[in-house]
């Protein structure tokens, strides 16, 4: 309705996830960071959560847009209420695989021919998983296994679990110890922060070509942070209205009065629950386990995978020194030497990739 009032190509401030709006926080690096890795990787569990609104799937959508289709065949599951059945015809039905029968039996061999026959063609399958607090336990113990497939030390199935921060609840459940294994890289994806949140809104408007009508007032993105908490998807909601609000009044400027006039009517219409008070704080963006520094989110995982052959190397050595004890005399100083040799490692280089099982 306002965007050819302003001179805008489109509207900048849609509520439907939209990859082309990509905005890139420090947080939304990371978690990309990270769903690259996955990709690079090609095994096991990335788990990203992250607040309603926060960007979860905007950023899931942009990955897949990159990938290479000859290489990776991709399947998004977004209705996730699903009992175990239930889940496997729906992860049949997003690869193309006719789904006919009701037999969990052929229904797994069904899934598993197909990502066998993806082997010979130079491709391997991706899973995202979206919503996925909404998940069961038996559907979550059935994704578990389908991670099961490979051909020799290949695995044939890659998943994304994408959800609101319960889901981190449910895989702390000790029913998921075995799931647990199998996350090779999990990121909280946080709010935008104060400047974040004045880029995002610049980002959006200059999208769809911007020329600083209506103008936002400096004052305005403070009370505009606030009352959003930095959540993508509330700034989208709020600015929406501030641009109606705008064009109702036939002015070409924002400032902190309309904030604030637009903040109350949206919790008057909509509830709190549109824009919680401004005491309510949402969680930082964090790496499970700790950050990562120096922006290189793959560091931590190469040196965890990296640390792992080391402790599997060192009981390797323990039990040859027990050995060497055993024989004694000048074979036990040869074995010795030997087990010398073998603690002097080298370390892998930029290129190396990890291809152990978890």
């Amino acid at each position: 309705m306002y965007e050819s009032y302003f001179g805008l190509n489109a509207s900048p401030f849609q509520l439907n996830p939209d990859p082309t709006f990509l905005f890139e926080s420090k947080g939304h690096r990371r978690a990309h960071a990270f769903l690259q890795y996955g990709v690079f990787q090609g095994e096991g569990f990335i788990v990203v959560t992250g607040e309603i609104g926060a960007g979860k799937t905007t950023l899931v959508r942009a990955l897949l847009n990159e990938l290479d289709e000859h290489k990776v065949v991709a399947a998004q599951l977004v209705s996730t209420q699903l009992e175990a059945d239930d889940l496997l015809r729906s992860v049949a039905i997003g690869f193309g695989i006719p789904a006919k029968t009701t037999g969990k039996a052929q229904l797994l061999g069904d899934i598993e021919g197909f990502l066998l026959s993806l082997v010979p063609r130079g491709q391997r399958a991706l899973l995202v998983v979206d919503e996925a607090q909404n998940l069961s336990p038996q559907a979550m113990e059935e994704l578990r296994m389908l991670s099961n497939f490979q051909l020799g030390q290949r695995a044939l199935l890659q998943s994304f679990l994408v959800g609101q921060p319960e889901l981190r609840e449910m895989l702390r459940a000790p029913s998921q110890q075995q799931l647990r294994q199998r996350i090779i890289a999990s990121y909280h994806l946080g709010p935008l922060e104060e400047p974040e949140t004045r880029a995002y809104i610049e980002h959006r408007l200059q999208h769809v070509g911007w020329k600083n009508d209506p103008e936002f007032d400096e004052r305005a993105f403070g009370p505009l942070h606030r009352a959003t908490g930095g959540i993508p998807r509330r700034i989208n909601s709020l600015c929406n209205r501030l641009m109606l609000g705008a064009y109702l009044a036939e002015k070409h400027r924002i400032d902190a009065e309309d904030v604030e006039a637009a903040v109350t009517e949206l919790r008057e219409e909509l509830g709190t629950d549109a824009l919680p008070s401004e005491s309510a704080t949402a969680e930082p963006s964090h790496a499970v386990g700790g950050e990562a520094r120096g922006g290189d989110v793959v560091r931590t995982f190469v040196v965890s995978s990296i640390t792992g052959r080391l402790d599997r190397l060192e009981r390797n050595i323990a039990t040859l020194l027990e050995l060497v004890r055993a024989l004694g005399g000048s074979e036990a100083a040869k074995s010795a030497g030997a087990a010398k040799r073998i603690g002097t490692i080298k370390l892998p280089g930029p290129g190396w990739s990890s291809g152990a099982r978890r």
